[in-house]
């Protein structure tokens, strides 16, 4: 009879939290709302910040592509790049992740860089080819995801070197969207399309980004490695059941 019970307790409460049905379909016990087990509440403290910063972001690129104020420009920048890590850490503590969080955080990582990319390459202190390549490893990804939704449901967690490399692109943008400091070329190549490794003098931000670009590309390797690794499991898993058949 008890067991009847808590049957019935769970049903309904299952009808009353439908995030606890699909944890128990799922079958995880880990609570709703935890990184393992995020919720499907859109309204959430740590998702309107993550909505500030897009709203930052916007008014960032209209303000510096209009000219009117390059350092109220790039305060928008900086407050909507360091509060990267708020969004997340809110989430995690208050127990409310949550499905468009764990989406969203690092799509605004990528419209962040989208923006400050661009309004660098307008006003030609970027090379273009960084850009190409930033813009070329998020597409990358980004079809390696939708690849990787034959075989997994669930989105592959940020790794921690591609959250290096997000702070490494954003401080540097940040410092070449500044202009400060500059220092000389050092001289090491000739190459007009590698500004600060040349003799050509130019913003210190750009050695950050160089820095970020090699660790962009070590993420798209860890990305690669995890999806065929995900794309291996699913695939035994797969025979495994025919066998059982």
């Amino acid at each position: 009879m008890s067991e009847t019970s808590a049957r019935i307790k769970q049903n309904v409460k299952n009808r009353i939290d439908p995030d606890a049905l699909r944890a128990q379909q799922c079958g995880t016990t880990d609570p709703v709302g935890t990184p393992n087990n995020p919720s499907h509440k859109l309204l959430t403290v740590a998702n309107v910040i993550t909505f500030c910063r897009l709203f930052l972001t916007i008014a960032f690129l209209v303000v510096f592509v209009q000219r009117t104020n390059r350092y109220l420009a790039l305060s928008f920048y900086v407050i909507a790049a360091v509060t990267d890590f708020l969004d997340g850490q809110v989430a995690r503590r208050t127990q409310t992740v949550s499905w468009l969080g764990k989406i969203m955080d690092p799509l605004m990582d990528r419209i962040l860089l989208f923006t400050g990319v661009l309004g660098l390459i307008l006003t030609g202190e970027l090379p273009v080819w960084i850009a190409c390549f930033v813009i070329g490893r998020d597409l990358y990804l980004f079809v390696g995801g939708l690849l990787l939704q034959r075989y997994r449901r669930r989105p592959v967690d940020v790794v921690y070197v591609g959250k290096v490399a997000t702070a490494l692109l954003m401080t540097g943008f940040s410092l070449m969207l500044l202009g400060l400091p500059r220092v000389g070329g050092l001289g090491l190549v000739s190459a007009s399309w590698l500004p600060g490794l040349n003799a050509t003098p130019s913003c210190l931000g750009i050695f950050v980004v160089y820095l970020g670009v090699v660790c962009s590309a070590i993420t798209a390797l860890v990305y690669t490695h995890k999806f065929f690794f995900f794309k291996r499991q699913a695939v035994a898993a797969g025979h495994q059941i025919d066998r059982e058949f």
